[in-house]
C-alpha cells in the first residue's frame, strides 16, 4: 500500500529522520498524492527527463492499471514488475531505523497502532498490514496496477470509476475483503481521518458497494485527475473489525489487516516486528511477485543519533541510510567495514529533489514581511556550511521542485507568464523576472556584504536598533525559536544562529520530545522548525496540503509555514486540472516562482544518491526503480552471505 505523505529524513542533517530540522521532515507524494510506493524515497535528484506530452486524459472503459495521463507501461498480462526479482526467495529479517514515514508515525518512539488518525504516534511501517486497491509502478510516473481491484473503469465525464475486486482478497482472520470494506474505509477516512487523508479526499462524494465484487466510487467533478490515484492507494480496513473497535481510538491493540505483513512483537517506543503472512492472499500476484520477501522487518526505535550508530557498529540493526554528511565522511571506519562484514553502498536518487529548508510560520507577525524573510535568509552562510560541515557533498535548494521539470529557471515562458499576468500587482514584482536564486556567500561563515544587506532589510521592515539587539514598534526584541526534537543539527544551526546575532536577532533551539513536538507543528506552535519534502513527478491534491490557504488554517496540515496566497492557491489549482503533462510543469514552474519570492523558508541543501552501510546478509535486484527505494520490499535475505558471518536469520 502506498500512503498520502510520507515524512523522511533529510540530505544532511546531523541525524536520523524525525519531524524536526535535525532529522529532516521529508513528504515524498506520488500517483497524485500517495507517496513513493514502499516507502523508498528521498530526495535530490536530477531532471526527471520526463518529456512532455500530449497523451490523452486517462480513457474510459475497464482496464488492469491507470495512470493520470493515461499511458501503461505493463499489459494486461505482465509477469511482475521489472524492478524486483521475480525468484528472489524468502526468509531472514532485516531490522533498521525509519529512513521516512507517513501520517501520524513517529521514528523516534511510538505508543499506538492506529496510524490513520491525527492523534498519538504510531510506529513507522503499519500500513505494510493493510491492503489497497491497487498499487504504484515505481519505473513510471504515476501509473497503478490492481492489487485488490481486479479491474477499473472510468466513466465518460470521469466523475465516476467502478474498482472490480478479487474474490480470493483476505483479511488476516479469513473473512472476506468485500467492496463493502473498501466502501467503508474510504467513507470513514473520508470522515474521521488523518486530515492529510480527509482534506485530500474531499472531492470524493461517495463509495458504495454495488455488489460484494464491486465499489463504485463517484467524484464531485471538482476533482483533478490524480485524486482516482489517492483513493485506489489508500488502506482497506474491515468493516466488521470496526463495528466493535473505536475507529478513532489511540490504541495499541493490533488492528485486523489484510496485507503481505502483520504486527509482530513489539515493545512501545523500543521496537515493532512485522511478520510476513506466509499465506497471504496477494503474494501470486504480478504486482506482488518479487517483493515483501523478509520473513521479519524490525523497526528499531532510538532518540540518539548516535546510539543508533552504534545498534549498526555491533549489528543489532542490519541496514541503514546515512543521512548525515559528517558521519559518511568520518565514522564508517570501523572493524566490521575494514574486513568487508558491512558494505557501504551510494545508489543513485533519480526521484526530484524537492524542497528542504528551515522553514518561518508565517502566521506570527515578526515574519509577515518578506523584507524581514529574505534578511534571515541572508544569514544562512551555505558554502561555508557546506565546506566546513558537510565535506563538500551537497549542492543549494532553491526550488520547491528542486532538479525536476517543474523547476522555474530564468525568465518565464510566454506560457508561464500568461498564468502570472492576472495576478500582476498582487504578488511581488520580482516574480516576473529572473526566478530568485539563494545568495552565494563568500565562504567564510560571516559574509559581511550578505549581513550588511540583511541589517539593511531588517530595518527597511520597520524592525529598530537597541544596542546590539533589534525590537519592533513596541521595544519587543526580535526572537525565534527552533523548534526541534533532538540536538543533532545544532553544528549546523550555531553558525547561522550567530549571524543572526550579528544583525540583533536573539535565536535559540528548543529540543521537545518526539510527542511534543508533534503535538506543537501539527499546531503551528512554533517560530521556525525545519522540513523537508519532495513532491511526485506528476503532482496533485498534495499540492493543497503544503501550499494553500486552507491548508494554513488547518491543523495537522503540511503547510507548516503558512503559506497564503490567492495567487498561490489558483496555480494550485491550475496544476491539479492541467489537461496535459506540458500544462502541469508550465503551471507548476509559475508556482514555484512564487513561491521562492514569497520566501517562506531558508533554503537548505540536497545531493542525489543514497548512502547505505549495510551488513553484507543481503541480495537486491539488478535494477533500482527510478521513483523510489524500496529496500526492505525488494531485497531479500541471502543464506549463503549471512552464513559466512554466522547469522542464522
Amino acid at each position: 500500500m502506498t500512503s498520502p505523505v510520507d515524512l523522511r529524513q533529510g540530505a544532511a542533517t546531523g541525524g536520523p529522520a524525525r519531524r524536526g530540522t535535525t532529522r529532516r521532515t521529508v513528504l515524498t507524494i506520488a500517483a497524485g498524492a500517495a507517496l513513493a510506493a514502499g516507502f523508498g524515497r528521498r530526495a535530490d535528484a536530477q531532471e526527471t527527463g520526463e518529456a512532455a506530452t500530449t497523451a490523452p486524459v486517462m480513457p474510459a472503459g475497464e482496464r488492469h492499471g491507470i495512470s493520470v495521463f493515461g499511458d501503461l507501461k505493463y499489459g494486461p498480462d505482465f509477469a511482475s514488475f521489472d524492478w524486483v526479482n521475480a525468484a528472489a526467495p524468502k526468509g531472514g529479517r532485516i531490522v533498521f531505523t525509519a529512513p521516512n514515514w507517513a501520517y501520524n508515525q513517529n521514528p523516534q518512539t511510538f505508543n499506538t497502532f492506529n496510524t490513520f488518525i491525527l492523534k498519538g504516534d504510531a510506529p513507522p511501517r503499519v500500513e505494510s498490514i493493510f491492503d489497497s486497491l491497487m498499487v504504484r509502478a515505481l519505473d513510471e510516473p504515476d501509473a497503478l496496477y490492481g492489487l485488490v481491484a481486479r479491474t477499473v473503469e472510468r466513466s465518460g465525464d470521469g466523475n465516476t470509476f467502478t474498482f472490480r475486486l478479487r474474490p480470493e482478497a483476505r483479511f488476516h482472520d479469513g473473512s472476506p475483503l468485500t467492496a463493502e470494506d473498501v466502501a467503508f474505509s474510504l467513507t470513514i477516512l473520508k470522515e474521521q481521518g488523518h486530515p492529510i487523508i480527509a482534506q485530500t479526499i474531499r472531492e470524493m462524494t461517495a463509495a458504495e458497494a454495488t455488489a460484494p465484487d464491486t465499489v463504485v466510487v463517484t467524484f464531485s467533478g471538482r476533482q483533478s485527475r490524480q485524486l482516482v490515484m489517492v483513493i485506489a492507494t489508500l488502506p482497506i480496513l474491515s468493516k466488521a473489525y470496526y463495528t466493535t473497535h473505536d475507529f478513532e481510538a489511540s490504541t495499541l491493540e493490533r488492528p485486523l489487516g489484510s496485507g503481505p505483513y502483520r504486527i509482530g512483537r513489539f515493545e512501545p517506543g523500543r521496537y515493532v516486528e512485522y511478520d510476513r503472512v506466509p499465506d497471504w492472499w496477494g503474494k501470486d500476484l504480478p504486482v506482488s511477485v518479487g517483493l515483501h520477501n523478509f520473513d521479519v522487518v524490525r523497526m528499531e526505535f532510538y532518540r540518539d543519533r548516535q546510539v543508533a550508530f552504534e545498534a549498526l557498529k555491533k549489528g543489532e540493526v542490519t541496514f541503514r541510510e546515512e543521512f548525515t554528511s559528517r558521519t559518511w565522511a568520518t565514522e564508517y571506519n570501523f572493524p566490521a567495514v575494514t574486513d568487508g562484514r558491512v558494505r557501504l553502498e551510494t545508489f543513485p536518487d533519480d526521484s526530484a529533489s524537492g524542497a528542504q529548508g528551515f522553514f518561518m510560520n508565517l502566521r506570527r507577525e515578526k515574519f509577515a514581511d518578506p523584507r524581514t524573510r529574505a534578511a534571515i535568509g541572508l544569514c544562512f552562510d551555505f558554502e561555508w556550511s557546506n565546506k566546513a560541515l558537510f565535506y563538500g557533498l551537497y549542492l543549494r535548494t532553491e526550488s520547491f521542485f528542486q532538479n525536476s521539470a517543474m523547476m522555474a529557471t530564468g525568465l518565464p515562458s510566454p506560457e508561464e507568464l500568461a498564468l502570472l499576468e492576472p495576478f500582476r500587482g498582487q504578488i511581488p514584482d520580482a516574480v516576473f523576472g529572473e526566478a530568485w536564486r539563494a545568495p552565494v556567500s563568500d565562504g567564510s561563515g560571516q559574509d559581511r556584504a550578505l549581513l550588511r544587506q540583511a541589517n539593511d532589510l531588517l530595518l527597511a521592515a520597520g524592525w529598530r536598533r537597541e544596542g546590539n539587539r533589534l525590537v519592533d514598534a513596541s521595544g519587543q526584541p526580535f526572537t525565534i525559536e527552533y523548534l526541534e526534537n533532538d540536538n543533532s543539527s545544532s553544528r549546523i544551526l550555531q553558525p547561522f544562529f550567530r549571524n543572526l546575532q550579528r544583525v540583533g536577532i536573539e535565536a535559540t533551539e528548543r529540543i521537545v520530545d518526539p510527542a511534543q513536538y508533534q503535538a506543537r507543528t501539527d499546531g503551528f506552535d512554533f517560530d521556525m522548525t525545519g522540513l523537508r519534502f519532495s513532491l511526485p513527478e506528476t503532482p496533485g491534491e498534495e499540492l493543497r496540503q503544503f501550499f494553500t490557504s486552507e491548508s494554513a488554517r488547518t491543523n495537522g496540515s503540511r503547510n507548516m509555514a503558512g503559506i497564503a496566497s490567492p495567487a498561490v492557491d489558483a496555480l494550485v489549482e491550475k496544476i491539479i486540472a492541467a489537461p496535459t503533462r506540458q500544462d502541469m510543469t508550465v503551471a507548476a514552474r509559475a508556482l514555484d516562482r512564487v513561491l521562492r519570492v514569497e520566501l517562506p523558508w531558508v533554503p537548505n541543501w540536497y545531493k542525489a544518491s543514497h548512502n547505505t552501510a549495510f551488513w553484507d546478509l543481503f541480495g537486491s535486484p539488478a535494477t533500482k526503480p527510478r521513483y523510489g527505494f524500496p529496500v526492505e520490499t525488494t531485497w531479500w535475505w541471502d543464506t549463503g552471505r549471512a552464513e559466512k558471518l554466522g547469522r542464522t536469520g
